[in-house]
């Protein structure tokens, strides 16, 4: 049964009738880029072929009813105040929120999704769901709201209503990638350019390695990261660390006192550096080459950021070991998941090297599974 056969069923056993059309929003996984994005600097990120899918339709009375195939009961809402909708129900009844605060009348609506995009794994379901959401109400609702701005919507509606500081990567992937390239995105500007990532082309592949070690994004270290990001700007004179070059971070860093706040904006001036350089070699057509600057970024994430835990440093070492090109992991930290740049007939090869190591560890066994960039938020029918 496909993810959108699912919600329609779902649908249908809620609300007793059919449901309007079907939209669907994708997780994400960011090639290179991490942490960056709040501080005002670059990411690469690509869309997965796992989806949130949203069947919806216009509801007679007011307010909003969700539910979903990942939770039981429904939930019906008409105040969209922050707070008022807790658990997973409220990253859509955030979207509803921002809309309106945006100024736009958002249609009273059923929805009811499915997913099978992984929770707790650093893939951005929480972007998915938003997006998938923010789609069929769009839609629904006939709202003169160009994909250009989505994202920021969708951002604000984890960022004030649900309480997570997230940057704008995420919601950016989930509704602007395209199928075959990845997602060069200024997150100051909010430039886009759809970068070439043909990997079949190049008889190559993503792997990605679930670790399996739990992962949460509203959680005290990802906002002491950002907030420690922000005191160093200040201090810095500068609007944000991406206004910080390679060339003068070493004064930069003579500048601060304090040990932990240097290894934290090292890593994010040299992070942004990675990106630019991976986005040349991918333009070049150079994919392979991109592997030592995942691998860089992966010791930068370790050492300097201090966002990894033992689950995704040892799925690194156990994919470099039996050949990946590269290898680091991937989202906000503290587990998640870990992107293995391989040739495409080693995915089992490279797997079972990680499944080993994991069992020497004595760690919970990973998933993986190759993937491809995919597109964006669209809806199905």
């Amino acid at each position: 049964m496909t993810v959108a056969t699912s919600a329609a069923g779902a649908f249908r056993d809620a609300y007793g009738t059919e449901p309007e059309g079907l939209w669907a929003a994708p997780g994400r996984v960011n090639l290179i880029g991490e942490h960056t994005d709040y501080n005002d600097g670059f990411v690469l990120p690509f869309a997965l072929p796992q989806h949130v899918v949203a069947a919806a339709a216009p509801a007679d009375g007011p307010g909003w009813t969700v539910c979903s195939t990942f939770a039981e009961g429904a939930v019906t809402f008409t105040d969209t105040e922050p707070g008022g909708v807790e658990g997973w129900a409220g990253y859509v009844a955030g979207v509803v929120w921002a809309l309106r605060e945006a100024g736009f009348e958002v249609p009273p609506a059923r929805i009811a999704f499915a997913s099978d995009v992984p929770v707790g794994a650093g893939v951005s379901s929480s972007a998915a769901l938003e997006s998938a959401a923010l789609t069929a109400l769009v839609e629904l609702g006939g709202l003169d709201l160009p994909v250009a701005d989505r994202p920021a919507l969708a951002q604000r509606a984890e960022n004030v209503y649900v309480g997570a500081p997230t940057g704008i990567m995420d919601q950016s992937a989930s509704i602007r990638c395209t199928e075959g390239r990845a997602l060069f995105l200024d997150c100051r500007s909010l430039q886009v350019e759809q970068i070439p990532f043909d990997l079949a082309a190049a008889g190559l592949a993503i792997l990605i390695v679930n670790s399996n070690a739990p992962h949460q994004h509203v959680d005290g270290e990802y906002g002491a990261r950002r907030k420690a990001c922000e005191e160093a700007a200040r201090i810095l004179g500068v609007p944000a660390l991406r206004d910080v070059t390679p060339a003068g971070l070493e004064a930069a860093l003579a500048r601060l006192d304090d040990e932990v706040m240097r290894r934290r904006v090292q890593h994010i001036v040299t992070e942004n550096q990675r990106v630019l350089d991976t986005v040349e070699l991918l333009r070049a057509g150079r994919i392979r080459q991109i592997g030592p600057l995942m691998t860089a970024s992966h010791a930068s994430m370790r050492d300097d950021f201090e966002i990894t835990v033992g689950q995704v440093d040892v799925a690194v070492e156990a994919a470099l070991a039996a050949g990946a090109y590269g290898a680091r992991m991937t989202g906000g930290g503290f587990g998640g998941c870990v992107l293995a740049l391989i040739d495409a007939d080693r995915a089992d090869e490279t797997t079972a090297a990680v499944e080993r190591a994991y069992a020497e560890h004595g760690y919970t066994a990973p998933t993986a599974w190759s993937a491809v960039p995919g597109p964006g938020a669209a809806r199905l029918a």
